[in-house]
């Protein structure tokens, strides 16, 4: 439901779930990767030009969705706060900004009351981490100053003990228990955990981050490596496309050399250029430009430029 400042000025007119790459939005990368799950309910806790989110979910998916929205970015507690009325079950929180990769398999035991998805990173000062004490968690630490743990919480969680979720994240928002001005999930965790709960660790296969522009092109890059792109209904015209790249549907590539990781949206146009490392919106033109490592948005004009562009949707450069 975040407004999502870091990936401005594309979040400026698309919640950041729908940033488009590799074919298709992040959040349609998510719902794709977990189809095979078996989930009675999806709910979506929407913000910031959440009505885009509902008609690309009902456009897209037939399964059970419900949406909530939190008109006030009070944190990740506060948002299941709102929801609470649809947790009567063991349940899965996945944050809608990094695309994952994990053994999604047997997440309920009767050895523990909750399992935590995490990855090993270099600089543990960037998120939240966690403490594991005879295999179980024992802390949750928030951007830890000192060094306490390098397993990075990693925006996948499952809790199978919901009600004393629901007690203690009550609890938390009635105690007025916030980190940096807002309500975190970690927090709730800490006071399961204070009350005897049994929270494990599992570590991911991949975690690409998907909240900065630079992170968004790592991950693309990624994504395009790992399955591949296609071009099968795309117009090219006397030009060199280098694998992989995904182009959309109706797209035109005119005099032109694309890739490799490159792509582009359905009915956009690239003529008498050369692009590459680069996602282009839908409806898009490029014309006599060289562009690499850019993000390009719906509808954007850009023309003669010879640099890395970072453009929202409807702009014209050049």
């Amino acid at each position: 439901a975040g407004v999502g400042k870091r990936m401005r000025p594309h979040t400026h007119t698309k919640p950041k779930p729908l940033f488009g790459l590799a074919g298709k939005p992040v959040l349609g990368h998510i719902l794709d990767y977990i189809a095979g799950l078996e989930v009675e309910e999806y709910v979506f806790i929407i913000g910031h030009l959440g009505g885009q989110i509902v008609e690309y979910v009902r456009q897209n998916y037939e399964f059970k969705s419900t949406f909530v929205e939190q008109p006030e970015q009070m944190g990740q507690s506060h948002a299941l706060h709102l929801a609470r009325h649809t947790i009567d079950q063991p349940f899965m929180v996945i944050f809608a900004d990094t695309i994952f990769e994990a053994d999604l398999s047997g997440p309920a035991s009767s050895d523990r009351d909750g399992l935590i998805y995490v990855q090993e990173v270099d600089d543990p000062s960037r998120f939240g981490v966690v403490t594991v004490k005879n295999g179980y968690v024992d802390r949750f630490v928030e951007k830890p100053k000192a060094p306490v743990s390098n397993l990075a919480i990693a925006g996948v969680y499952y809790i199978s003990d919901w009600r004393l979720f629901l007690e203690t994240n009550e609890d938390l928002l009635k105690r007025d228990i916030k980190t940096g001005g807002e309500f975190y999930l970690a927090d709730t965790l800490q006071l399961m955990v204070n009350r005897g709960s049994r929270i494990q660790t599992r570590q991911m296969d991949v975690w690409a981050d998907c909240g900065t522009p630079e992170a968004i092109l790592e991950t693309h890059r990624y994504l395009l490596d790992r399955y591949g792109g296609s071009a099968a209904g795309a117009n090219l015209v006397n030009s060199v496309l280098i694998p992989p790249c995904s182009i959309g549907n109706g797209a035109q590539v005119i005099n032109s050399v694309v890739g490799p990781y490159v792509s582009i949206g359905p009915r956009s146009t690239v003529r008498d250029s050369i692009v590459s490392d680069t996602i282009i919106g839908a409806e898009a033109a490029i014309q006599r430009g060289v562009l690499e490592k850019s993000l390009i948005g719906d509808r954007a004009t850009v023309a003669g430029r010879h640099a890395g562009l970072n453009v929202g949707d409807d702009s014209v450069v050049g």
